[in-house]
C-alpha cells in the first residue's frame, strides 16, 4: 500500500512500486542541488543569469565592457581583437579563485576600437600551448568567406531591438499545440540560404494560413558545419549568422507573435561540437571542463563531446542557455534534442522492455538538469512548451518535478513515424492491421502528454524517405497534374491524408508537421556536402508545387490546412484520449469517438460500403466536417457533404449510417 510519502507518480502507476526509492532518491537530489544554489546565488533564476556575468557586458556606470571567462585549468588569458591589434600580450586576464578570468576594457581606452560587430577572441595559454578561441558566452558568431574561420563579434548595437508582442501569451500553444517545425535556411525556394527576415515575411504567413499555432525552429544556435541541421552546436548563446543577424532573429520571432504564432526552438543540450577552433573542447587546456574526461565525455556515434551536468559551472552555462533564449529572443520553449542519450549511459542503445530498464545506467546529474531547467523555464513563462525527443518511454519525464517527474509538457511520439514507415515499407495495402495500427498511435502513457506526427525532419533527410516519397516515389516526377491519371498518385494523396488525419486525431495531445510534408514535398533534404558537390538544390522548399493551381501539391495543401483548422477548431489534441466505436478488419474500418466528434475512416482499398451502420454514444443529427474525397482534396466526391445524418434506435442504442467509400476519412459533428 503506498504510504504518505510515497511520490504521486508511484500513486498513479502501481508498476513503479518497486522503484519508489529511486523516484524519491531523484526528488530529494533535485532539492537538495536547488536548496544548494538558492544558498549561494539567492534563486535558480539567479543562477541561470550567467551570461549577464560571464562572457562580454558592458557596464553603463563604470563605462566600458567586462570580459569575464571560466577557464580554471589555464595559466593565462587575453582579450585580442581589431580592438588591440590581435596582441595577445596587450589585455591579459586576471584570475579569481574559482577559476574565472576577468578584465575592465574602459570607454576612455579602447571606446573608438570596441564598437558594435567589434570582432573578437580569446588567447588560451594552457599546458597544450597557445590557442586562439571563441568566448564561450558569446552571443554573435561570424565566419570568414574567404577563410572560413569563425570569429566572436560583439552585440552592441546603438538602438535595443524594439519589441511589439507584449499582449501575446503561449497559452494556445500549450494547451492545444499545433507545431510546424521548420529550418529558416531551407525554407526558401531559392537554391542557397534562406534568412530569418525572408522566413517571418514569405514563409510565416503561409504557416498562419494553415492554421498552426506554434513554429518549432530548428538550427538556431551556431553551428559550424551547416549539413549537421544544427545538431553539432558550437557556440550555445550565438543564433546562427548564415541566417542573419541577432536582429533578425527578433524580427522573425516578433512577427511570428503578432500573428499569434508561438515560437520554440530546438535547443541541443545533449552534446557539443568536438571542434577545438569553434567550440568548447578542451576550452582551458584540460578535457574535462565543460564535458567529462576520456570516453564517458565523447558520444561515437555522434562525433561530438558529451556535457558534465553534475558540475555547477557546466549547469550555470546549461541553464544560462536556458534563460538567455527565454529573455533575450522571447522565445517560448524548446524541444529538448537527444533526450534518450542524456538520461542512460549507454545513450538509449538497448530494449525498454522492462520498467527496471529506466532506473538502470541512469545519469541522475541530467535528470537534476532536466528537473532544474524545466522549473527554471515555467518560472520565466507558465505557459511555456517543453518537449523531450524520447524513445524511451522514461516513466514521470512529463509529470511535474513536485509528482516525481521531470517537469516536461510533452514527450515527440518517436514510436509512430517509425510505424508508418514500416508499415509501408514492408506491408500490401491488404496486409494492414488495424487493430496494430490503434494500439500503436494509442499507446502511451496515462497523464503524460504526446505530441503525435506522422513524419518529421529526421524521415524527410537523406537516407530515408517521407511518406509522400514511399506512397508515390517517382510517379511524383511526371503524374501531379490534375490533368494526368495515375492509380498510384490516387493511393498515394489517399492515404497521405488519411494517415495525417488518423496521427492527428489519435496520436496524442499535440501535433507536428515538417515543413513542405503537409503538401508532400516530392523530395528529401540533402544540405551541401561534398558528396553532392555542395549543391543548395535539396536544401530548400519548392512552394511553386504548392502553390500551382494545376498540381495536386495543391489539393493536399488543401486538406492539410482544413484538418489542422478542424481539429484547432474543435480542441481535438487538448481533449480526452478517443474511444473506440467499431473495429471492423474485413472492411479496415476504423470508427472512434473523441471530443464528441465521429472520426471514421475505411483503409479498404477496394470495399466502399454504401450504408455503414455503427454505434454512436450520444443520439441526433451529424454532419460531415471534414472529407478526404472531396474534390478540392484531390478525392473523387464521392460523398454529399450538405447532407444531415440522423441517429437510429435500435436494441435500446444509438447507431448512425453513412456511407463510407475505400480509402476514405470523414469526420462528423452533432448539429
Amino acid at each position: 500500500m503506498p504510504s504518505k510519502n510515497t511520490p504521486i507518480l508511484v500513486k498513479n502507476d502501481p508498476w513503479l512500486a518497486p522503484f519508489e526509492s529511486d523516484i524519491q532518491d531523484r526528488m530529494k537530489r533535485f532539492e537538495a542541488r536547488k536548496k544548494q544554489l538558492e544558498s549561494e546565488y539567492g534563486s535558480i533564476d539567479a543562477f541561470a543569469s550567467g551570461y549577464n556575468f560571464l562572457g562580454f557586458n558592458y557596464d553603463p556606470k563604470k563605462k566600458g565592457w567586462w570580459y569575464r571567462e571560466w577557464a580554471p585549468h589555464a595559466h593565462s588569458l587575453s582579450v585580442i581583437g581589431d580592438f588591440n591589434n590581435w596582441d595577445r600580450g596587450a589585455s591579459l586576464l586576471e584570475k579569481n579563485d574559482q577559476g574565472i578570468w576577468e578584465i575592465f576594457l574602459d570607454d576612455k581606452t579602447y571606446g573608438n576600437q570596441l564598437t558594435h560587430e567589434s570582432a573578437v577572441k580569446v588567447h588560451v595559454v594552457s599546458d597544450k600551448g597557445g590557442v586562439d578561441r571563441i568566448p564561450a558566452y558569446a552571443r554573435y558568431v561570424t565566419q570568414d568567406e574567404k577563410t572560413y574561420d569563425f570569429t566572436a563579434r560583439l552585440w552592441h548595437p546603438e538602438k535595443p531591438y524594439k519589441w511589439t508582442d507584449k499582449k501575446f501569451a503561449p497559452d494556445q500553444s500549450y494547451d492545444n499545440p499545433y507545431i510546424y517545425e521548420c529550418h529558416v535556411g531551407m525554407a526558401q525556394e531559392k537554391e542557397g540560404v534562406g534568412t530569418y527576415r525572408e522566413f517571418a515575411d514569405k514563409i510565416l504567413p503561409k504557416i498562419k494560413e494553415q492554421g498552426y499555432n506554434t513554429i518549432q525552429v530548428m538550427a538556431v544556435q551556431e553551428h559550424p558545419y551547416y549539413g549537421s541541421f544544427g545538431y553539432h552546436v558550437s557556440n550555445f548563446f550565438a543564433p546562427s549568422s548564415r541566417f542573419g543577424t541577432p536582429y533578425d532573429l527578433k524580427y522573425l520571432v516578433d512577427t511570428a507573435h503578432k500573428m499569434g504564432i508561438a515560437v520554440i526552438m530546438d535547443i541541443v543540450h545533449s552534446h557539443a561540437v568536438k571542434n577545438l577552433a569553434e567550440g568548447l573542447n578542451e576550452f582551458d587546456g584540460s578535457d574535462d571542463q565543460y564535458f567529462h574526461p576520456g570516453g564517458r565525455g565523447f558520444h561515437t556515434l555522434w562525433d561530438s563531446k558529451l556535457f558534465n551536468y553534475g558540475k555547477e559551472e557546466v549547469l550555470r552555462f546549461l541553464l544560462s542557455n536556458v534563460k538567455y533564449w527565454m529573455e533575450e529572443f522571447h522565445m517560448d520553449g524548446f524541444r529538448y534534442d537527444g533526450v534518450t542519450s542524456m538520461l542512460y549511459f549507454h545513450h538509449g542503445d538497448i530494449s525498454f522492455d522492462h520498467y527496471e530498464k529506466y532506473f538502470k545506467e541512469v545519469d541522475w546529474d541530467v535528470l537534476t538538469y532536466f528537473q532544474l531547467a524545466n522549473n527554471l523555464i515555467k518560472e520565466l513563462k507558465p505557459k511555456a512548451i517543453s518537449i523531450a525527443e524520447d524513445m524511451s518511454g522514461m516513466p514521470g519525464l512529463c509529470r511535474p518535478v513536485s509528482e516525481g517527474g521531470m517537469g516536461f509538457d510533452f514527450r515527440l511520439g518517436m514510436g509512430i513515424p517509425d510505424y508508418w514507415i514500416k508499415v509501408l515499407k514492408h506491408k500490401h495495402d491488404e496486409e494492414w492491421n488495424i487493430h496494430e495500427m490503434w494500439d500503436t498511435l494509442t499507446n502511451r502513457r496515462y497523464g503524460e502528454r504526446t505530441i503525435a506526427y506522422a513524419e518529421s525532419h529526421d524521415q524527410a533527410l537523406v537516407g530515408d524517405k517521407s511518406i509522400a516519397f514511399w506512397l508515390m516515389d517517382k510517379e511524383m516526377y511526371t503524374h501531379m497534374h490534375k490533368d494526368t491519371p495515375s492509380l498510384i498518385i490516387d493511393r498515394g494523396i489517399a492515404l497521405h491524408k488519411m494517415i495525417r488525419l488518423f496521427t492527428l486525431s489519435l496520436g496524442g495531445e499535440g501535433w507536428l508537421n515538417f515543413i513542405g510534408n503537409e503538401f508532400g514535398h516530392p523530395e528529401w533534404v540533402d544540405f551541401p556536402r561534398e558528396g553532392n558537390d555542395w549543391s543548395y538544390k535539396y536544401a530548400r522548399r519548392q512552394w511553386n508545387l504548392q502553390e500551382h493551381p494545376d498540381l495536386r501539391y495543391k489539393q493536399l495543401y488543401n486538406f492539410g490546412a482544413a484538418m489542422v483548422q478542424m481539429a484547432n477548431d474543435e480542441k481535438i489534441v487538448g481533449s480526452l484520449p478517443a474511444q473506440q466505436l467499431n473495429m471492423d478488419e474485413d472492411n479496415k474500418a476504423v470508427i472512434f469517438e473523441r471530443n464528441n466528434l465521429i472520426f471514421a475512416f475505411n483503409f479498404s482499398p477496394t470495399n466502399s460500403v454504401p450504408d455503414y451502420r455503427f454505434k454512436v454514444p450520444v443520439p441526433g443529427k451529424y454532419k460531415i466536417i471534414l472529407n478526404s474525397d472531396k474534390g478540392e482534396f484531390g478525392g473523387h466526391d464521392r460523398i454529399d457533404d450538405e447532407m444531415t445524418y440522423p441517429t437510429v434506435a435500435l436494441f435500446g442504442e444509438h447507431f448512425l449510417s453513412v456511407y463510407l467509400p475505400s480509402r476514405v476519412a470523414i469526420v462528423l459533428k452533432k448539429v
